[in-house]
């Protein structure tokens, strides 16, 4: 692929991103035979195909995938340098890139919000994921920073911790165990909590503080996202194990109340993270150095959870 350009590699990403000829070419301000054309010369210097449509739908090929994660590698690294020179002529501001694992977003865009005000000329990008997907962003460098409670082990990483991250078992306000002051773990073992999917960061946790203080569900029902979990246990279908910051409101107003069970709350840490070999420009690393200083001071002006 010597004759590749950025043109045509910017081009299939937006392809890639979008998985649509249509949408990319409305983000480019192109015309979409322009797109078809670019990704056509693209596939002619790989000699392999890139998309292939199945119905109305276009989907990567094998050989795409990997292209378009080159490609983003590429423009992450044009936009790192555009930014490098600019903090050498001294111009103010930059463009920063932030994932923030679903659990997070109970908190994070706080500490956005007043960074920003702090330092106005600065571009903000966050992006709401699951563990997984903000770990493969960090892999394949098209983030900064990620915020997260678990650092990834695929990789060499810089994870500073910059707050507690406390988890809780909560129940409806109406649970026979809700007006306990002290509630044994295994006075939960007849109990159905509701659970995150594999690879969540709050299920880990609970499957090892489970282990440790013997709790053994009578039964357990997945589901995916923390805001269905908060429905289904107001709605009284089970008890979750669950990140403090997610339930503060609910237990504040009285729709959940958190069990005061031995061992809990369990505490944790959060990170901000970065690969190893990534050189942070001056915006990242004012933001990181803000996390460190002021994010536990600002985490704490709203009580995490009103007992009781």
């Amino acid at each position: 692929m010597k004759h590749v350009t950025l043109r045509q590699l910017k081009v299939f990403e937006a392809v890639a991103r979008h998985l649509s000829f249509s949408r990319a070419a409305e983000e480019l301000h192109l015309t979409q035979p322009a797109v078809s054309m670019q990704v056509k010369q693209l596939e002619e210097q790989a000699g392999l195909p890139l998309t292939e449509m199945v119905g109305k739908k276009v989907f990567l090929t094998a050989a795409g995938d990997e292209v378009a994660r080159h490609a983003r590698r590429i423009a992450q690294q044009l936009r790192e340098a555009s930014e490098a020179l600019d903090a050498i002529k001294g111009v103010r501001g930059g463009r920063l890139s932030i994932g923030v694992i679903s659990t997070a977003k109970y908190f994070a865009p706080r500490l956005l919000a007043e960074f920003r005000r702090r330092k106005p000329g600065i571009e903000l990008n966050l992006r709401v994921h699951n563990r997984e997907t903000v770990v493969r962003q960090l892999a394949d460098n098209e983030i900064d920073l990620a915020i997260m409670g678990q650092p990834p082990q695929e990789f060499t990483t810089v994870a500073e911790a910059f707050a507690d991250h406390p988890l809780v078992i909560v129940a409806p306000p109406d649970h026979p165990l809700a007006d306990r002051k002290e509630v044994a773990p295994a006075l939960l073992n007849e109990e159905t909590f509701l659970i995150r999917e594999p690879g969540s960061g709050t299920r880990a946790t609970m499957e090892r503080y489970f282990s440790d203080v013997g709790i053994v569900p009578r039964q357990v029902t997945e589901m995916v996202g923390n805001e269905t979990i908060k429905q289904a246990v107001m709605a009284g279908l089970g008890l979750a194990f669950i990140s403090a910051h997610t339930v503060s409101l609910e237990c504040e107003v009285g729709r959940l109340v958190k069990l005061p069970v031995t061992g809990t709350p369990v505490i944790r840490r959060w990170f901000v993270v970065h690969r190893a070999e990534k050189e942070l420009l001056p915006v990242a690393e004012t933001f990181k150095d803000f996390l460190l200083a002021e994010a536990p001071g600002l985490m704490a002006d709203r009580p995490v959870l009103k007992t009781r």
